[in-house]
């Protein structure tokens, strides 16, 4: 019996692609990356950027076809086998990493560094983690980012620019009185009052609790003496959230983790928690397209 591509090639007529064929071909045109398919029965590819360009065309043509968009190198976090996914990883055209002025405490991060190359850069809040993450999976691993409820400003984050499931740029940082930049982007405008509103019925920040809910809105309600970010959203937040295309750290407020503190990684029951329908609400107001897939990582 002969092949289909076979009787395409006698018969003149060619074989229909099907939806993820046309996609990754789509995809392969457009991409200075590389992109592997891994030719799985459920569809599954890897797309290596090695410029943000090939972030947005990616993002835009998983929208298009339907396709989850996971950031890969995530410790512990799901396979999502039962579902086309391109793994997202950025590539070497993403590690640059520089302080802002000649003697400026702030250094801008591109989403491809290695934590290794920061921690030898001088930044605290990198000592003893795990040297051959990317930045963009450290951001996203709950381990490795679960300071202290209410103290989320240890991890030195202080800005993040990030793409949303709708091509929006967000740009996510220091948040007051003085500083109100969120709300000049009409997306924000609507998200950014929701997020308080949750965090308003999150209830008190108990001071050297443990964070225990997927999404760290304890951010809105720093601890005496911290400033309220909303960069520090992204804390932890699992690739479910949005893709960071940069970062700004400043290594004046830069703190390790607590690694001592008991029963971090066990039971939590002395953490400070909010209902599993309050992390669907946020990740909804982020992501209502339901682009960037769960990925169940746990502590």
């Amino acid at each position: 019996m002969q092949s289909s591509s076979r009787r395409a090639f006698l018969t003149g007529h060619r074989t229909e692609r099907s939806p993820w064929e046309t996609f990754l071909s789509r995809l392969q045109r457009v991409a200075e990356g590389h992109v592997y398919d891994f030719s799985t029965p459920v569809n599954s590819a890897r797309l290596v950027p090695q410029q943000m360009q090939d972030v947005y065309h990616a993002r835009s043509l998983c929208l298009e076809y339907g396709i989850h968009f996971a950031l890969d190198g995530i410790p512990h976090a799901s396979a999502l086998a039962d579902t086309p996914v391109l793994w997202v990883e950025p590539g070497n055209g993403m590690e640059r990493y520089e302080r802002l002025g000649p003697d400026d405490p702030r250094w801008f991060v591109q989403p491809g560094c290695f934590i290794g190359d920061l921690e030898q850069a001088g930044l605290p809040q990198f000592r003893d983690q795990p040297p051959h993450l990317t930045v963009a999976a450290w951001l996203a691993d709950r381990s490795l980012c679960d300071w202290d409820a209410g103290d989320t400003a240890a991890s030195g984050l202080v800005h993040a620019l990030v793409l949303l499931a709708d091509g929006t740029q967000a740009n996510l940082g220091a948040f007051g009185v003085d500083s109100r930049k969120p709300l000049d982007n009409p997306r924000l405008q609507q998200m950014v009052p929701r997020l308080f509103e949750l965090s308003g019925q999150a209830g008190a920040v108990a001071p050297d609790a443990l964070w225990n809910a997927r999404y760290r809105l304890d951010a809105l309600k720093p601890i005496a003496g911290r400033t309220l970010n909303l960069s520090h959203l992204l804390l932890g937040h699992g690739g479910e959230l949005g893709w960071v295309e940069w970062l700004v750290f400043d290594e004046r407020l830069g703190q390790p983790v607590d690694r001592d503190y008991p029963d971090r990684f066990g039971t939590r029951e002395a953490s400070l928690n909010t209902d599993a329908s309050t992390d669907q609400v946020i990740k909804g107001l982020f992501d209502p397209e339901g682009l960037f897939p769960s990925q169940a990582q746990r502590f």
